[in-house]
């Protein structure tokens, strides 16, 4: 079985060499496929009380990574890359490019190393989400590219929720909850800007299709998202949240089957992408459950926002824009396959076997860790030597 996808029949290997800062998706689509094995990896050993860790309380450090380190070196290399494309004006690559993955990468180490100050792990791990904004945003000022403006101010409200946290972890506030659910629905309300404007697009493209997109949904879409998620923030359990979330749902599965065709089951890159957005309708379908009076479906709704919308999407993207930007055809290796089924296996037991086999849900809890490492785990295997070499059509990038 071939591990690495099909290169381009008509193209050639550019040079020998390595080129791992030559465009933001490639130091940080590699970090986030390491740092999602080793995360959970880490989380599984604190479960079993054979890792303490000290930075932060055990679920908060859990939430925070997964959300500040491995959701944010996604989303950091997603829009570095998407920018350039954007606006024709190069984003970071070389020396600063490297500058700004170690300033991500320290915001890991701090929580690991035992004994740092708590106040120079959060002035590290707070200073890299405003540098990603101004790296981002410099590009789409100069191109007067406003379209994109909304980026930037979503990195900054993610850094405030970050702030939250550290707030906690200094003993400042007791804000940490409200940090990570904050960071999860910004992170939510990015995904349904960029799966609205790729996933009909790569889906056209790929199978010469024309999605439907209806003018009324795509203007409820913003309103319904965004006012269910800060109702969410503000009265989780309430009528008015129940209302919003549950028109979120029907809104989103609406959009969702306007981008779909049979003919997406029999290519994988665009199947786990219509899945990652599933899930985000699962998500909102269980935050009106959770607000309409069944708690259980609280920590269902926010495992749907997370490891099915953004463990799932984010997998999905990783590997397709990869692809794309190294010169490759855009088909995946088989093993791609089982990833992607593992991924949402572990999404699938994530949130469901909490909501109905509460007696097992530690069980469940390991057995999801363990698919998702093995999903990331053939993600690294298989993508580590595309992102690290330079591209195959000799292009820059």
């Amino acid at each position: 079985m071939a591990l690495l996808p099909n290169e381009n029949p008509g193209a050639h290997p550019s040079s020998s060499g390595w080129a791992p800062f030559a465009l933001g998706f490639r130091p940080f689509f590699l970090a986030a496929g390491l740092y999602a094995v080793l995360m959970i990896a880490l989380w599984l050993a604190v479960l079993r009380g054979s890792l303490p860790l000290s930075a932060l309380s055990p679920f908060v450090w859990h939430g925070h990574e997964m959300l500040f380190g491995f959701a944010v070196a996604v989303i950091a290399g997603f829009l570095l890359t998407a920018a350039q494309n954007w606006t024709g004006i190069r984003t970071p690559s070389g020396p600063p490019l490297a500058a700004l993955f170690l300033l991500w990468l320290s915001g890991r180490l701090g929580f690991l190393i035992p004994g740092l100050p708590a106040g120079w792990v959060a002035l590290i791990d707070l200073s890299f989400l405003p540098m990603l904004a101004l790296a981002l945003a410099w590009p789409i000022l100069q191109a007067r590219q406003w379209a994109h403006a909304p980026f930037p101010l979503l990195l900054l409200a993610l850094a405030a929720a970050n702030g939250l946290v550290h707030a906690e972890a200094l003993a400042v506030a007791t804000t940490a909850s409200l940090g990570l659910h904050l960071a999860a629905y910004v992170i939510v309300i990015l995904i349904v800007i960029m799966g609205g404007r790729v996933i009909p697009s790569f889906t056209d493209n790929k199978l010469r299709s024309r999605a439907r997109r209806w003018k009324p949904i795509e203007r409820l879409v913003p309103i319904v998202t965004f006012g269910a998620l800060l109702a969410a923030l503000i009265a989780p359990a309430s009528l008015v949240t129940l209302l919003l979330a549950g028109s979120a749902a029907a809104v989103h599965g609406i959009r969702l089957a306007g981008w779909h065709t049979r003919r997406i089951w029999s290519v994988p890159l665009l199947w786990i992408l219509h899945m990652g957005y599933a899930w985000l309708v699962i998500g909102f379908a269980l935050l009106a459950v959770a607000a309409g009076g069944i708690e259980s479906a609280a920590g269902s709704a926010l495992h749907a926002f997370t490891v099915g919308g953004i463990g799932v999407l984010t997998l999905g993207m990783m590997a397709r824009v990869a692809l794309g930007h190294t010169g490759r055809m855009l088909e995946s290796a088989p093993l791609m396959t089982v990833s992607f089924v593992a991924m949402n296996l572990a999404a699938l037991i994530r949130v469901g076997v909490p909501l109905f086999f509460p007696d097992v849900h530690f069980q469940a809890m390991v057995l999801a860790g363990l698919l998702w490492i093995a999903a990331f785990g053939l993600f690294v295997l298989i993508y580590m030597p595309i992102l690290l070499r330079p591209r195959i059509d000799g292009k820059p990038g």
